[in-house]
C-alpha cells in the first residue's frame, strides 16, 4: 500500500468529499487590453487565453501561482497555472481559491486532469467559446490537506521530471529544424529548381465550410475542424479523428488524398495558416476556417516545404498580433516555395519522414 492509499485509508475511511468549483473558488474574466500597449519583452507577460502569453504589460493584475482557463478560440478548455505575476486579458478565465479546505495546486492538478472534459464543452461554430458556467459546476474532490499535500509534492515531481525531458526535446526539435531549413535552401540560380507560388501550383483552392460541435459524432463520414490542425496534426496525418454525417452539413466540401489543409483562423501570428497534407485513403470533409488546396507535387514534400522557417514567416507576412489573427485564399496563393525534380522531392521525404 502506498502513502496515499495509506493517507486516504487514515483521514476518509467513509470515501471523499466533492463539492462544486463554484463553492470553492472565486471565478472571473480578464480585462481588456488594447494590443497597442503590449511589448514583445518586459516584466509581466500578458495572457489573453490559457496556453501562450501575447506579449509583456508594464502592470500586472494578478498575482503568481494562479489558475487560468482559456476562454475561446482554438485553445477554450486549456488549463494552466502561472507562476509569475501576469496580465489577464478578455479571454482569460482567472480561478482564486476562497475555501480553506482546497489547497491552490492541488485545485490545478484536478482542473488539469479535467481539461479533456472541459475542452468538449466548449460552443461555437467558428471561434469556439467556453461557457463559464460549465466551469462553475465541475465538481471536485476534497480529500483531507494532508492527502493534497501529498498528491501535489508527488506531481510537482512529476513535472519537474517532465520539464527536463522537453527541455531535451525542444533541442532536438530546433536540430530538426535547423537540418530540414537546411534541405530547402536552394540555389535560386540553379535551373533544375523552380520557385513557385502556391497561386501557381494549386490545381484548385477553396474554403471548407462550418461543421458545428455538435455535429460531430462517433462515426460517419470523417472530417477535420480548424481547431485540429492546431491542437491535432502534425506535418502530414492519414486518419481523422472527427466524423460528422453528411445530412447534418448543409455546404459540404471535400478533401482526399494529398490536399493540403491550412488553417485561415489561429491565435498568433507565428502559427497561423499552419498546414498540414492527407495522406489517407477516405473522402472527408473540410470545416471552416479552413482551406483546402489540390495540386501535382509529392504531398508530404510540399507539406515539409510549408511548414519551413522561410515558409511560417510568409504565412504570417503583413499579420497584426491580435486576439484572432486570420488569413486568407490571396494570403496562401502568394506563399513562394522552391520546387525541385520529382526525384528530389521524394529524397528530401524520405529524409524528414
Amino acid at each position: 500500500m502506498n502513502k496515499i492509499e495509506n493517507l486516504i485509508n487514515k483521514y476518509c475511511p467513509n470515501g471523499v468529499e466533492f463539492a462544486e468549483l463554484s463553492k470553492l473558488t472565486d471565478i472571473s474574466t480578464g480585462q481588456q487590453l488594447n494590443k497597442e500597449l503590449l511589448f514583445d519583452d518586459g516584466k509581466y507577460p500578458v495572457f489573453n487565453g490559457g496556453i501562450l502569453q501575447s506579449g509583456f504589460y508594464d502592470k500586472y493584475n494578478n498575482d503568481a501561482n494562479t489558475i487560468i482557463i482559456s476562454q475561446g478560440g482554438a485553445s477554450a478548455g486549456y488549463v494552466n497555472f502561472i507562476k509569475t505575476k501576469f496580465y489577464a486579458g478578455a479571454h482569460c478565465y482567472v480561478i482564486k481559491i476562497k475555501s480553506n479546505k482546497l489547497i491552490n495546486k492541488f485545485c490545478y492538478y484536478v482542473l488539469k486532469n479535467k481539461q479533456e472534459k472541459i475542452q468538449q464543452s466548449k460552443t461555437g461554430a467558428g471561434i469556439p467559446g467556453l461557457n463559464r458556467k460549465k466551469i462553475f459546476d465541475l465538481r471536485i474532490p476534497l480529500p483531507p490537506l494532508e492527502v493534497q499535500r501529498e498528491i501535489v509534492r508527488i506531481l510537482d515531481n512529476f513535472t519537474e521530471l517532465e520539464a527536463e525531458l522537453e527541455a531535451e526535446l525542444e533541442a532536438r526539435k530546433q536540430q530538426y529544424e535547423y537540418y530540414r531549413d537546411k534541405l530547402f535552401d536552394f540555389d535560386e540560380n540553379d535551373t533544375s529548381i523552380k520557385f513557385m507560388t502556391l497561386g501557381e501550383i494549386a490545381t484548385d483552392i477553396y474554403r471548407g465550410a462550418g461543421i458545428k460541435r455538435e455535429d460531430v459524432t462517433d462515426k460517419g463520414i470523417p472530417c477535420v475542424r480548424y481547431g485540429e490542425i492546431y491542437t491535432t496534426y502534425n506535418i502530414w496525418f492519414d486518419k481523422c479523428v472527427s466524423y460528422t454525417t453528411e445530412n447534418a452539413i448543409k455546404t459540404k466540401k471535400y478533401f482526399e488524398y494529398g490536399d493540403i489543409l491550412f488553417a485561415i483562423t489561429g491565435e498568433s501570428v507565428e502559427d497561423i495558416a499552419k498546414s498540414c497534407t492527407y495522406v489517407g485513403k477516405e473522402k472527408c470533409l473540410a470545416g471552416g476556417d479552413i482551406v483546402v488546396m489540390k495540386h501535382n507535387l509529392n504531398p508530404k514534400y510540399l507539406a515539409y516545404a510549408l511548414s519551413t522557417t522561410d515558409a511560417k514567416k510568409q504565412k504570417g507576412k503583413g499579420k497584426l498580433k491580435t486576439k484572432v489573427v486570420h488569413s486568407s485564399v490571396p494570403d496562401i496563393q502568394k506563399i513562394r516555395i522552391p520546387v525541385p525534380p520529382i526525384e528530389e522531392q521524394e529524397r528530401i521525404v524520405k529524409i524528414l519522414d
